[in-house]
């Protein structure tokens, strides 16, 4: 049994009725991975409405729409395929054309590999598998994950919640390997619980990867094209090579971290705010101004308090003025230093 691509013009009009069963992918969605063909039309009209089930009758047409990868299946063994759209006869006599299409010669040796027996007898089918991309898995860690974050100096324990999509890219492998072949169709979400703990697994590497590559935590929802890299190369050996599909993409929709991770950022962020001389300057003079309010509100009386604070003022006022004298100082270093750099990087453009 083998495909000959059929000519446009012998399938329309009333030639069409001529065709012993015209079959199509049964309902395939954007979500599915592989369908059987479904017979298109079997109707008074039709020249064969006492078709054996499970057999395609000799002459039969077969529709293929792009993005469709069919297999010709006969007891389950593959003995013919196409990876192009069109509009395929099914000829007994015929020796297998392979029709290639967008993989070229890159089928070539899986099919050596995988032209293998199955156990049903005397049953034939066709095999849809969808080859565009698969969006919108989603995903969510259940344990936190460790990354080390150089910025903030710290191991982080974060969970992670997004989707990300695949790709089927060797379509006979992943019939060999992956697709159950009891079942009429089969939908990602069958996938994505079977390899669920893989992909968590290879997320967690790949966060590892890239902690190890100097990545900001806070960075990382929006490194969704690096973060599918990472991925993909963990994956490769399991799921490309193995099994013929990979990750194409992989989107952080939010990042939640534990209650000490949370601690060690917020008091990292605020000694990088310390650091600005003006931040730390304003942060002086609040303190004293909240000082003067509560003297202002002491039930044993202002007078005392303010007195109190005079004292200590007088103990304490050294120390500071000095912390906002040099708060000043480095404030003005650091705007001087911007100026030269400003100067010198106009005196090299104006050289050139």
């Amino acid at each position: 049994m083998g495909l000959i691509k059929a000519a446009k013009g012998d399938i329309g009009g009333n030639l069409a009725d001529q065709w012993l069963d015209v079959f199509e992918a049964d309902h395939m969605t954007d979500q599915t991975l592989m369908t059987k063909g479904k017979v298109l039309r079997q109707d008074s009209r039709s020249s064969n409405t006492k078709g054996t089930p499970g057999v395609i009758s000799n002459g039969s047409i077969i529709h293929v729409y792009p993005n469709q990868f069919m297999m010709l299946v006969e007891n389950g063994r593959i003995i013919d395929y196409t990876a192009e759209p069109g509009t395929f006869q099914v000829q007994n006599s015929a020796q297998p054309s392979l029709f290639n299409g967008q993989f070229q010669d890159s089928l070539k040796e899986t099919w050596q590999r995988f032209k293998f027996g199955g156990t049903t007898p005397q049953k034939q089918e066709a095999i849809f598998i969808n080859l565009q991309e698969i969006k919108n898995i989603k995903f969510g860690t259940k344990n936190p994950i460790q990354y080390f974050d150089d910025f903030y100096n710290a191991e982080l324990f974060l969970r992670c919640f997004g989707n990300y999509s695949m790709q089927i890219v060797d379509p006979i492998l992943f019939y060999a390997q992956v697709v159950d072949k009891s079942a009429d169709r089969q939908d990602v979400m069958e996938i994505n619980e079977q390899y669920q703990a893989e992909f968590l697994n290879a997320l967690a590497a790949s966060l590892n990867q890239m902690s190890a590559d100097g990545h900001r935590i806070s960075h990382v929802t929006s490194k969704s094209m690096e973060l599918a890299k990472y991925m993909s190369d963990v994956l490769d050996e399991d799921w490309k090579a193995n099994r013929g599909f990979q990750i194409m993409s992989v989107g952080i929709a939010s990042i939640t971290y534990d209650d000490e991770s949370k601690e060690l950022i917020a008091m990292r962020s605020k000694g990088a705010m310390l650091s600005d001389p003006m931040v730390r300057e304003g942060y002086v003079q609040g303190n004293i101004s909240e000082g003067l309010k509560a003297a202002g509100s002491n039930e044993a009386g202002a007078g005392q308090t303010f007195m109190g604070m005079g004292l200590g003022m007088q103990a304490g006022g050294s120390f500071a003025g000095q912390a906002s004298a040099n708060n000043t100082q480095q404030y003005m270093y650091q705007q001087e230093q911007k100026r030269q750099q400003a100067e010198a990087q106009s005196a090299g453009g104006g050289a050139s």
